[in-house]
């Protein structure tokens, strides 16, 4: 595309600081950017005409963890890091909270639900035997025992008869959150170019030259929170992991309500506008799931509908309305990347699918490290 002086002008020149990325990393960074730098010109380049990755295509759960995921993470953590890791999750979702406030993201305090199959019995019976200790661990976090023990009052088929519940568990609207973080960035004065994706970059002893599909220009710093497309421009520990996701139509008299969780958070589903969405099952086929392709597969797809059929709706009738994916950003840790890169190129990715958790914080975070 060859632009015009005035667009050159207006838009792309003295630019400071250059975020790639519009989702919740990459507009909680430039809200904090403005904070601490009122008159500075802050752009952010979006590949989308909506914001990509998983920022508009999560479920909208404001959660930490269930119990089984938080044992599995003792596996490969230390205690020290779990705790760490959840303290970083509720410290996220407090500061997304404080951010735009609770009703302009419909949060909603309902709980969670961990549900076991019954060819769960082994991890749900170490649940329960690690339920008080896991409970103790967490309770300089939450002050209170998060997990208890609940009977299956949903009428869910094919599981265990009683559920793990969290108390603390929430869940949003993430639509209207990321429609109130576009607003409120651009009630701010920072501008989004969206259809524009970054190739590559290279830099200078006081600049950064930005090579995009559409033009070239200069920023002061460039700020990359594109998390699983992070691997596309940076060579950083964080790979692209897809999450397949489906949509009911309404139906009526829909119960169910709350958040739930199956097989260790690899399935996940909620009621929003009387409609079950359901997502998950990448753990069926790793492999293909570590892309950057917006697809379904028919190996996950029909194992949704099957859990749909027999587990969560056994004797109601519904149809599938509409099915998408969204792309996260995971690694061998979970802990999030949040380092400079150079003096004037910095990152925030690998939000290990805890992107509505941890992404205002992550945000705010790249932000200061300017």
């Amino acid at each position: 595309m060859q632009l015009s002086y005035w667009e050159y002008k207006t838009w792309l020149t003295n630019v400071d600081f250059t975020i790639v990325g519009s989702g919740i990393v990459g507009l909680n960074c430039a809200l904090q950017l403005r904070k601490h730098y009122p008159t500075a010109k802050i752009i952010i380049l979006e590949k989308g005409i909506l914001p990509q990755g998983a920022s508009t295509k999560n479920a909208g759960f404001a959660c930490f963890g269930s119990l089984s995921e938080i044992l599995d993470d003792l596996t490969t953590h230390s205690e020290e890091e779990v705790i760490n890791l959840v303290k970083r999750r509720c410290k996220g979702l407090q500061l997304l909270r404080e951010t735009l406030g609770d009703n302009a993201i419909d949060y909603q305090a309902l709980g969670g639900y961990e549900l076991f199959t019954e060819q769960d019995e082994a991890l749900y019976e170490t649940c329960l035997a690690k339920k008080d200790a896991i409970n103790q661990l967490l309770h300089s976090v939450f002050d209170g025992n998060v997990f208890s023990e609940v009977e299956n009052k949903f009428q869910f088929e094919r599981i265990r008869p009683h559920y793990i519940f969290n108390q603390f568990e929430g869940q949003i609207d993430t639509g209207k959150m990321m429609q109130s973080l576009l607003k409120k960035a651009v009630s701010n004065h920072i501008q989004i170019l969206n259809s524009v994706s970054v190739d590559g970059f290279t830099e200078t002893e006081n600049a950064v030259h930005v090579h995009t599909n559409q033009f070239d220009f200069s920023t002061k710093k460039l700020l990359i929170a594109t998390n699983g497309f992070a691997s596309q421009l940076l060579d950083e520990s964080v790979k692209p992991a897809r999450a397949q996701v489906l949509i009911t139509k309404p139906i009526p008299n829909l119960h169910i309500k709350g958040t739930f969780h199956l097989d260790k958070g690899y399935y996940y589903f909620r009621n929003i506008d009387h409609r079950i969405l359901f997502g998950g099952g990448r753990n069926l086929d790793f492999a293909t799931e570590e892309t950057t392709e917006f697809d379904q597969t028919e190996i996950i797809q029909q194992k949704l509908e099957a859990l749909l059929q027999t587990t969560i709706l056994p004797n109601t009738t519904f149809e599938i309305e509409h099915r998408w994916s969204g792309i996260m950003g995971v690694g061998s840790q979970k802990k999030a990347i949040v380092k400079p890169l150079s003096n004037n190129v910095f990152c925030g990715v690998r939000l290990g699918g805890m992107g509505v958790a941890i992404g205002s914080l992550v945000g705010k975070e790249l932000a200061a490290l300017v």
